[in-house]
């Protein structure tokens, strides 16, 4: 993109108007990512305080929201189960109170890989192949091949398996997150992640890895992971990144904002991952990297996303309320 386009893109998404003062921000959680969720939304928190919104920080212990102070509306930075699976979601439904990102139903099904694969498949989306198998089960495609829980986040449980010595130990550790698990068809080629907000996808990112492997150390630990903004693609590459992630987001019925993340193979072709409903919101995170490249700073971007905030009551006119709130006619 050159100044110009950043310029025209990032005016696009500017709210013309406000519609709360007084938004909650959920954060911490008691699923495997509470650290990530809490840092997410202490960010959250301080980019919305900076945009000028009075800001309520809710620390989330259980399955059980309590809303103090009587926001206008709520951030959801809850990663994981009770945050990405629904469950907040129809909490906050039960009071009629506006929330960022997708219902309830889309948030389940954006949680459970399972229900993503079928989703993708009757949409003409490209997926890698997989297996559902339990405990006990040997591979049934060709190594290498990606072990994973069907219900979790942040790549836990995630494993790569590229001897059949390594199949038990990788299996056992994600047999720890459920009773069944997918085998996926390892995609070699590069790791791409494309953020969405409002109906616009941000330009896609690169996630390059020493070993070639994104796991949770990874992300979370590893100085060597490096993120390339915005990903080294041939234009049309980057184009049809964007579109799968645009299909991937309507096809599982979701809204407000989201990632999704992919792998484009050596022949170029775009194979879908996965969508993260509420990805890691630090301003170091990938869908701020993105959006910051598009000249949109990370309070503006937080201002942005909660304008959007709604009910699925309210969702049938979302796209009315969209064009109100960034200004397009």
């Amino acid at each position: 993109m050159t100044p110009d386009t950043l310029n025209k893109h990032s005016e696009r998404h500017r709210p013309s108007r406000r519609s709360f003062n007084c938004i909650a921000v959920l954060k911490g959680g008691s699923s495997l990512e509470r650290d990530v969720s809490l840092r997410s939304g202490a960010a959250v928190a301080g980019a919305l305080g900076a945009a000028g919104y009075e800001v309520i920080e809710i620390d989330v212990t259980g399955s059980e929201v309590v809303l103090t102070g009587n926001p206008d509306a709520v951030f959801i930075a809850l990663h994981g189960e009770f945050g990405e699976d629904g469950g907040v979601q129809r909490a906050l439904e039960r009071v009629g109170k506006p929330y960022t990102g997708s219902g309830p139903e889309a948030s389940a099904a954006a949680f459970d890989k399972l229900v993503t694969k079928r989703i993708l498949k009757e949409s003409g989306i490209s997926t890698p192949a997989h297996h559902v198998m339990r405990r006990g089960d040997t591979p049934e495609q060709d190594l290498p091949v990606v072990v994973k829980p069907i219900r979790q986040g942040s790549s836990i449980g995630v494993h790569i398996v590229r001897r059949s010595e390594d199949w038990e130990a990788a299996v056992a550790d994600t047999l720890k997150y459920g009773d069944e698990f997918l085998a996926e068809q390892y995609i070699d080629g590069r790791e791409i992640t494309v953020g969405i907000v409002g109906d616009e996808p941000l330009p896609p990112v690169e996630i390059v890895v020493p070993d070639g492997w994104y796991d949770y150390t990874a992300k979370y630990s590893s100085p060597g992971t490096q993120y390339v903004v915005p990903a080294s693609l041939e234009a049309e590459q980057a184009e049809q990144c964007r579109e799968s992630a645009m299909r991937t987001f309507r096809a599982l019925g979701c809204r407000g904002f989201g990632r999704v993340d992919m792998r484009v193979d050596r022949n170029g072709t775009v194979h879908v991952l996965e969508l993260n409903s509420i990805p890691g919101f630090t301003e170091t995170s990938l869908l701020p990297k993105a959006a910051r490249y598009s000249g949109i700073e990370f309070p503006e971007l937080c201002a942005r996303i909660v304008e959007l905030a709604c009910t699925d009551e309210a969702a049938s006119v979302w796209v009315c309320g969209a064009c109100r709130v960034w200004g397009i006619e």
